[in-house]
């Protein structure tokens, strides 16, 4: 017998959008749900509903207050909270190029130190993970993975840098990420990929979405420069795997 599913909460974010939450913490059942009613409303359309934010356990709905009242609305996304998610369906799996340690990936020899192993050991460990987007979030292109495996999560830095690279692959508490463009991060960064997930003048924008599987693997150092040339004039570089 199914187990029953956990009620969600609506809650109202301003006047114009409403937040359906699935659990209070990051949660892989949760954001299955979360995806679940993301691609509904995609299919299913709702009149006023403008646009929809996925995260990790709830979804952000806005929508148009003078199309549809927040009563009404409330009333049909209570309803499709209580679906049940249906079996997975095909997604896209991605296998990305990694450069790991030394400049690249300047908190792997610490990271392996924390967790008592080898540089090696962690790598051979990360890019032994299945992963899933579970959202996009922060700046534009930052993937946030779920699947990390429990050996490799440790909390995040306590002091975050100010900067860190364009493409940086990185892990922290019980998640692991790919960054697309430079910014702040308290994560501890493994190494670096030329996979650009933003570009702006590209088709495709973006080129992760939230559900896609994710995998990594590893590249030398001059490999990644020669990447990064190709990424930089538009070409994907991730290879799209057989489903």
């Amino acid at each position: 017998m199914a187990k029953p599913l956990a009620p969600s909460r609506l809650l109202p974010s301003g006047d114009s959008a409403i937040t359906v939450e699935f659990s209070r913490n990051v949660d892989d059942a949760a954001n299955q749900r979360v995806l679940a009613l993301d691609r509904t409303l995609a299919r299913d359309r709702i009149a006023g509903v403008t646009e929809t934010v996925p995260t990790y356990r709830s979804l952000l709905v806005h929508y148009d207050p003078l199309v549809i009242g927040f009563d009404a609305l409330s009333e049909k996304l209570a309803a499709l909270a209580k679906l049940p998610v249906p079996p997975a369906t095909i997604t896209r799996r991605w296998r990305i190029p990694v450069a790991y340690g030394g400049e690249h990936g300047i908190d792997l020899e610490d990271v392996a130190k924390t967790l008592n192993a080898t540089p090696d050991d962690i790598v051979a460990r990360h890019v032994a993970g299945d992963y899933r987007v579970a959202m996009i979030g922060f700046t534009p292109g930052w993937s946030y993975l779920s699947g990390l495996e429990d050996s490799l999560q440790m909390p995040r830095l306590q002091n975050p840098r100010l900067l860190t690279p364009a493409g940086t692959i990185s892990i922290g508490g019980v998640q692991a990420g790919v960054q697309c463009l430079a910014g702040p991060s308290g994560w501890h960064l493994l190494g670096r990929t030329a996979v650009r997930t933003y570009q702006l003048h590209r088709q495709p924008t973006f080129l992760l979405e939230p559900g896609d599987r994710v995998t990594f693997s590893v590249v030398d150092h001059k490999t990644f420069a020669e990447q990064d040339r190709a990424a930089a004039a538009g070409e994907i570089i991730a290879e799209l795997m057989a489903s």
